[in-house]
């Protein structure tokens, strides 16, 4: 037998006995070593979906996650001015202490004097990164990266979005995406190339193993104008009552793009967007319901990010932003109600969450109590 038919019949009993998935194989096969394959494993096979565990946990252990704009300042931080946890490497430490099981990157940049430099958004780069989530116990889920704004797509672009899928399969996640919405248009001329472009990317997603998703603000809970008289550019002016994200719902193709509801911003869209201009030109209220449209989509919405909300009907968005399970909107009735337990990946996510100079290390403080609030919640 040559070396390399050796190599092969070894690398096929390590993919057997341990049971890895594809893009763990590859993980372990493109620079991340054997032992941090095993090391993500357990030397068993990761379950598709963790069981929802006793006493009526609704967020099991190994779902709890965070997406690393929460902590953005302690990632960007000088470690060389400052006693407190800087970049990714030491970030990624801090959060495995808490006791998170996943994490969401957003985007690939920390301090050019951290650990491994300012840009680790190449291979390389990401080979670093999973070997600091392997030692932190953490799994990268998704990430807030780069979508082709161009349509049809640049050579260019379509380069970098496939190679942001090798990083997904290197980093070991299952999901892909973006932290906009898939237009901010109210058209839906404009929704409907929209969904014709997530469809192609979704399906070169599907063909590297990764599920694409987009993510939502409250207006692409807005509804969508689709009818009445026309404006002097032809463009309706009207709605039938659809919201936008409903809308790219029903054209997308279910088997290619996945979307991750982001609960608060949903419930501001509940809060804000309560009235639409009907084709008869009367005004009609319908008041949205977030748990609705997941409910019967459970297996599109893979992730969550579980933002909370104090009431505060007094500013524009009706809640302001607080620690996970500090604020006012429903978790436990929202995770209760959206079927597939278990199966869905809160991230915790705090637009707000870094103190500046004032308090430098509330960020990771906010992470904590957070993480504390997510273990306790129960259906």
């Amino acid at each position: 037998m040559s070396s390399h038919e050796e190599d092969i019949e070894i690398a096929g009993a390590l993919r057997r006995g341990l049971g890895l998935n594809r893009r763990q194989f590859l993980a372990a096969t493109t620079g991340v070593t054997a032992a941090a394959a095993v090391a993500l494993t357990g030397g068993t096979a990761r379950p598709a979906h963790a069981a929802p565990g006793p006493n009526g946990v609704l967020i099991p252990p190994p779902r709890r996650g965070i997406i690393l704009y929460t902590v953005r300042d302690a990632i960007s931080r000088d470690p060389n001015t400052t006693p407190l946890a800087s970049g990714f490497r030491k970030v990624f430490e801090e959060l495995g202490r808490i006791g998170y099981s996943q994490i969401e990157f957003a985007g690939y940049r920390q301090h050019a004097n951290a650990e491994g430099g300012a840009n680790l958004e190449t291979v390389e780069g990401a080979k670093l990164l999973r070997g600091w989530l392997d030692d932190n116990g953490l799994r990268a889920q998704g990430n807030h990266g780069f979508i082709p704004g161009s349509w049809p797509f640049t050579q260019a672009d379509l380069d970098r979005f496939k190679q942001h899928l090798e990083m997904a399969n290197i980093l070991g996640m299952d999901h892909m995406g973006t932290g906009s919405d898939p237009t901010s248009s109210a058209y839906k001329a404009d929704w409907d190339v929209a969904a014709e472009k997530w469809n192609a990317l979704g399906a070169i997603a599907r063909d590297a193993g990764i599920k694409l998703y987009t993510h939502n603000h409250d207006v692409a809970y807005s509804f969508l104008l689709d009818s009445g008289p026309l404006d002097a550019q032809g463009r309706p002016t009207r709605s039938s009552g659809i919201r936008r994200l409903e809308y790219f719902l029903t054209i997308s193709d279910p088997k290619l793009v996945h979307l991750e509801m982001d609960i608060f911003w949903a419930y501001v869209a509940q809060f804000k967007h309560r009235t639409y201009t009907a084709p008869d030109g009367s005004t009609q209220t319908d008041v949205f319901d977030p748990l609705a449209v997941v409910r019967p989509n459970t297996m599109r919405f893979p992730l969550f990010h579980a933002k909370d909300g104090k009431s505060n009907p007094a500013t524009a968005n009706g809640y302001d932003m607080v620690p996970f399970g500090t604020g006012d909107i429903d978790y436990a009735t929202f995770l209760r109600g959206v079927g597939a337990k278990g199966s869905h990946n809160p991230m915790y996510e705090q637009d707000t969450a870094p103190g500046g100079t004032a308090n430098p290390a509330q960020s990771l403080q906010f992470a904590d109590l957070s993480y504390q609030n997510m273990a306790a919640l129960r259906g």
